[in-house]
């Protein structure tokens, strides 16, 4: 593709056209009409809350049209899209036919960079995108960089890179790649790929594909070295500075794992050949799993490309506070731990839940989004005590237990009330013994009977709060 007419951050000229009212639409409207740019953003919804931001954005000289997210306004010489814009949304589909250009929030962000603006840590992968970023962030800061965790958490990019830091560390989803074309991180890692998000990218190879985008020629590649997805795009990427992996394993040579109770750095020490940065202890890590340890490494990996001293990624990772719903601890009760993990909405963030517990009561179910629980079924029967299923697609889940897991007791509630998860929580207890977990991991998204993964995890807890009082 040839040099983009936008590439030079000059803003004269043809229209910008933003496809999406969401909080990263709306900070990319807000910093193009500040920068002298003719700006329309459009939106199918027309609520309440979406003519509320339309006031707010139309006092900043953006030009807001509602109820019609399928037109090209006329006059568009590029598209900024939302990342829930699918590519084959009609406005966007007409606007790749007139061969008008697509970028979305994150490519703007990189190329609005002022000057000596920070470099950029980046972080991709199917499951621990979150937990990395911020993680990430702490060490950073423990090393005295000021930096700022952005992306899919915080502040949108966009309005970030004008602000002054040491460093960002930025989130990254395959949406956001794959509207990307010219980012160049500092260095990058892909934490790991599993199927997931099929239906807006069309097949694993192009949902792959987006992910790869991170390792940009000149960066540092920090791959998992237990993923082998994930391994090999680090391989494959061409141009990149160093390939740094991290494993659960004891590393090798150039590798970041685990010696005994030591998180360890044989990549960034002055002889990895034969000498081993202590980094860290086991019990640094909090929430503490197995996948929480290699998001850990990774976050490791990232900071010591950038040159944070072993003792600051100690110093991060205890200051580290978790965020809520992703192996979140609530209650003992009567001997029986209840852990909410309702953010582990697909196949792989489950197994990794699933894995961090010997016996486990699974509370499971919602919209499984065309995914397969074969494999997941079959690798953690062995660990379950027994099953509670909700949500619409329970039944496809309560079928792979019949095949891979015969003999665990599954309770099916069809309920969708406000009620529900007080009864799921309930045959739950009655299914499990003390040493018990009883784990909400769902597999599946929430929006069957649920706001968002938030509100399905707060309702797992108050029902977990209610089971305790009633027990005391």
């Amino acid at each position: 593709m040839s040099e983009s007419p936008w590439e030079g951050r000059s803003w004269d000229g043809p229209s910008v056209c933003v496809a999406g009212l969401g909080v990263s639409g709306r900070a990319a409207a807000r910093v193009l009409a500040a920068r002298g740019a003719r700006v329309t953003l459009v939106d199918a919804r027309d609520g309440a809350e979406q003519r509320g931001h339309a006031a707010e954005l139309e006092a900043c000289g953006v030009v807001v049209r509602l109820g019609d997210g399928e037109s090209l306004p006329a006059g568009t010489g590029l598209v900024v899209t939302s990342p829930g814009w699918r590519p084959d949304a009609p406005l966007l589909a007409a606007a790749a036919a007139a061969g008008i250009e697509i970028i979305g929030e994150v490519e703007l962000a990189w190329r609005l960079r002022p000057e000596g603006a920070a470099p950029w840590l980046a972080i991709t992968g199917t499951d621990g995108k979150t937990t990395v970023v911020r993680m990430l962030a702490c060490m950073l800061t423990a090393a005295g960089r000021k930096a700022l965790a952005v992306g899919n958490v915080g502040t949108p990019i966009v309005e970030a890179v004008g602000e002054p830091h040491d460093v960002l560390a930025v989130e990254l989803s395959s949406y956001q790649l794959h509207w990307s074309r010219s980012l160049a991180p500092y260095a990058a890692t892909v934490l790991n790929v599993a199927p997931d998000h099929l239906d807006w990218h069309g097949s694993m190879d192009a949902y792959v594909g987006a992910k790869a985008k991170i390792f940009a020629p000149g960066c540092v590649a920090v791959y998992n070295a237990d993923d082998d997805t994930s391994a090999a795009l680090a391989e494959r990427a061409e141009g990149v500075s160093r390939r740094i992996g991290f494993t659960l394993r004891v590393p090798r040579p150039g590798e970041l794992g685990v010696v005994e109770e030591l998180l360890v750095d044989r990549a960034f020490t002055d002889d990895p050949a034969s000498e081993a940065a202590e980094l860290a202890a086991l019990g640094d890590v909090r929430p503490f799993a197995p996948h929480n340890v290699a998001n850990a490494l990774a976050a490791a990996g990232l900071a010591r490309a950038f040159g944070v001293p072993p003792e600051a990624v100690r110093e991060g990772l205890r200051a580290f506070v978790p965020d809520p719903h992703r192996i979140q601890h609530v209650a003992d009760v009567a001997g029986v731990a209840y852990v909410n993990d309702s953010k582990a909405t697909q196949p792989h963030a489950a197994a990794a839940s699933l894995a961090a517990y010997d016996s486990v009561v699974w509370i499971a179910g919602g919209l499984l989004k065309g995914l397969d629980v074969d494999d997941l079924v079959r690798s953690c029967a062995g660990r379950l005590r027994g099953a509670v299923l909700m949500g619409r697609d329970r039944h496809r889940i309560a079928e792979a237990l019949a095949r891979h897991a015969p003999d665990v007791p599954v309770v099916d509630v069809p309920d969708t009330d406000t009620g529900a998860m007080d009864r799921v929580v309930a045959r739950a207890s009655g299914l499990a013994r003390p040493g018990d977990t009883v784990l909400l991991a769902p597999v599946g998204a929430s929006f069957d009977m649920f706001a968002n993964y938030p509100a399905r995890g707060d309702a797992f807890i108050a029902a977990v709060e209610r089971l305790s009082r009633d027990a005391r």
